[in-house]
C-alpha cells in the first residue's frame, strides 16, 4: 500500500510539475489601428516561424490584453507576434523593424508581460513614414508562386511620371524595409527614393524601382540558391525565377516600362548582393546592371566565383562592386575574386566598377551615400530621348549550340520574326517567336548557320550560329 501511495504521489507531483512548468506570454497592449476582430499569432523558436499557426493563437483577456501558453523546449525562446502572417508582424514604436523578443526558459514556470507597439503594413505609411509621395505599395500580399508565400513589393515611380508618357528603366532591389522609409528600416534607410528624386531634378530621366520585401526568417533561404550547413539557403533558384516570371511580366504590363536587358537592373547589400550577382550571371538575358554592394559571398564559399566564371557572357553588361574599407578583408577578397570571374567568362574591364571606400562600413548609410554613383554608372547610355538605346549586336548563346540557344539583346515579350539558314542557303527555321522563347537546334548538324530576326518595320538583324 505505501509503495501504490508513493507511486501515486509521484504521478501527482510530475502532473503538478508538467502543468505549472509553462512559459506565459501577456500581450499587455496592441496597436490603436489593429483592424477589429483580428486574431494575434504568436511565431518562433517553439513553431518553427510559423507566422499563420492555428494553434498559436492568443487568448483575449479583455482590457485589450491577449495571452497564450507555451512548453517550449529548456534554452533561449525567440518570438515575435504577427496578425496570421509576416506581411502583417509587429513593428517598432515607429511602425518600422522590430527585432525578435528574447527569453530564456529553464523549465520553471514563467510569466513574461509584452506590449505589440505597432503593425508594419499598418505603421509603415503613416506620420512616421520618410517615404517620397512617389513611393507606394504596389502590393502588401503579392503571390510568390514558386515559393507559396506572399511579400510586400514597394514601388518607387519617377517625379514626373504621371505627367508625361515617358516609359523608364526597371532596377529591381531587395530588402524593401530598408531601402526608401526609416519607419521600416531595421537600422536606416538607402535613401533611394530621395536620391533618385534629386537627380531627375538635376536632368535624370529617371527609373522605376521595384523593392521587394525580404520574407524575415527567409531571407538566408531565397537570397542563395547554394546551402549554407550552417545557415540555410538553397531557395535562390526559385526567388530568381520569381522575379524574372512573374514579377518583371507584371511590372511590364501595368507599368511604362523599358523591359530590355539593357535597361533592366537587379541590386542589392549583403545577401542581397549574393542573390543579385547570381541572378544577373544565371539571367543575362533579363538583366545587364547589377550593383552588388558589400556582397555576402562568403555564405556560399567558391560557388559564386565559380558560378560567374562558367556563364559566359551574353551581351553588353556593367556591374558596380562595393564594399567598404572597414568591413572585414574578406569582404573585398571574395569580390574581387567574382570580379576575376567575370574577366574570365568573357567581360572586359570597362563592364565592371570596383571600389572600396575606406571608410565604408556594413551600412544602410554607406549604401545610402554610395547608391547615387552607382545608378549612374549602371544606366548611363541605357536611355536616349525616352527611348531604350541602341540595342547591342545581336548574338545567341550558348555558341557553339547545344540542343538549345536562346537570344541576347532582344526584349523579352516582343514578337519578332526568325530564320536560321544554312551556309548552303537551306531554311532550317522559319518561325514567328517571342524574344524570351529558347530556340531548338538538337537537330541541327554539324556547320556554320545564320540566325535573322526581324521585328516589324525593322531590317534583319543576324548572328553567327556554330553546331559542333
Amino acid at each position: 500500500m505505501k509503495k501504490l501511495l508513493s507511486s501515486i504521489c509521484l504521478l501527482l507531483f510530475c502532473a503538478q510539475a508538467v502543468l505549472f512548468s509553462q512559459l506565459t506570454i501577456v500581450v499587455t497592449a496592441i496597436p490603436g489601428n489593429t483592424p477589429p476582430g483580428s486574431s494575434i499569432y504568436i511565431a518562433g523558436t517553439f513553431n518553427n516561424w510559423n507566422a499563420g499557426d492555428a494553434t498559436k493563437i492568443l487568448t483575449p483577456m479583455g482590457n485589450g490584453q491577449f495571452s497564450i501558453v507555451l512548453t517550449p523546449a529548456v534554452g533561449t525562446v525567440k518570438f515575435k507576434f504577427t496578425r496570421g502572417g509576416w506581411p502583417s508582424v509587429e513593428g517598432n514604436a515607429n511602425g518600422g523593424f522590430q527585432p525578435d523578443h528574447e527569453t530564456t526558459y529553464n523549465g520553471q514556470p514563467k510569466t513574461i508581460q509584452v506590449p505589440i507597439l505597432s503593425w508594419e503594413d499598418l505603421g509603415g505609411s503613416g506620420s512616421n513614414s520618410t517615404a517620397a509621395p512617389n513611393v507606394q505599395i504596389m502590393d502588401n500580399d503579392f503571390y510568390i508562386p514558386q515559393l507559396n508565400r506572399n511579400r510586400r513589393i514597394w514601388l518607387y515611380l519617377p517625379p514626373d511620371y504621371a505627367t508625361t508618357t515617358k516609359s523608364y528603366p526597371v532596377l529591381y532591389m531587395h530588402d524593401a524595409q530598408n531601402l526608401f522609409d526609416a519607419a521600416t528600416s531595421f537600422s536606416g534607410e538607402w535613401e533611394v527614393d530621395e536620391s533618385l528624386n534629386e537627380l531627375h531634378q538635376q536632368g535624370d530621366h529617371g527609373c522605376i524601382v521595384v523593392g521587394i520585401d525580404n520574407g524575415g526568417v527567409d531571407r538566408l533561404n531565397e537570397y542563395s540558391p547554394w546551402v549554407n550547413a550552417q545557415y540555410g539557403g538553397g531557395q535562390g533558384d526559385e526567388y530568381i525565377e520569381f522575379l524574372v516570371s512573374t514579377l518583371k511580366p507584371y511590372i511590364d504590363a501595368n507599368y511604362r516600362t523599358l523591359p530590355g536587358r539593357n535597361t533592366t537592373g537587379i541590386m542589392g547589400s549583403s545577401m542581397g548582393g549574393l542573390i543579385s550577382m547570381y541572378g544577373f550571371s544565371e539571367r543575362q538575358d533579363i538583366f545587364a546592371k547589377a550593383g552588388i554592394f558589400s556582397p555576402a559571398f562568403w555564405f556560399a564559399g567558391n560557388n559564386p566565383a565559380n558560378h560567374v566564371a562558367t556563364h559566359p557572357k551574353q551581351g553588353d553588361a556593367r556591374v558596380y562592386f562595393l564594399a567598404g574599407g572597414e568591413e572585414p578583408a574578406s569582404v573585398e577578397q571574395n569580390m574581387l575574386q567574382v570580379a576575376n570571374a567575370m574577366t574570365t567568362a568573357g567581360f572586359s574591364l570597362s563592364e565592371k566598377f570596383f571600389t572600396v571606400p575606406s571608410d565604408g562600413q556594413h551600412s544602410e548609410w554607406f549604401w545610402a551615400r554610395e547608391f547615387p554613383a552607382a545608378y549612374q554608372w549602371l544606366f548611363a547610355g541605357a536611355v536616349s530621348a525616352g527611348h531604350e538605346a541602341p540595342s547591342e549586336e545581336l548574338s545567341v548563346f550558348p555558341n557553339p549550340a547545344g540542343s538549345w540557344v536562346r537570344l541576347t539583346n532582344v526584349k523579352s515579350a516582343e514578337k519578332i520574326k526568325l530564320q536560321v539558314v544554312g551556309v548552303d542557303g537551306k531554311m532550317w527555321r522559319d518561325a514567328t517567336i517571342t524574344g524570351s522563347d529558347p530556340i531548338w537546334t538538337g537537330d541541327l548538324p554539324k556547320g556554320v548557320y545564320v540566325v535573322k530576326i526581324k521585328k516589324a518595320g525593322q531590317n534583319w538583324r543576324t548572328a553567327k550560329l556554330v553546331r559542333q
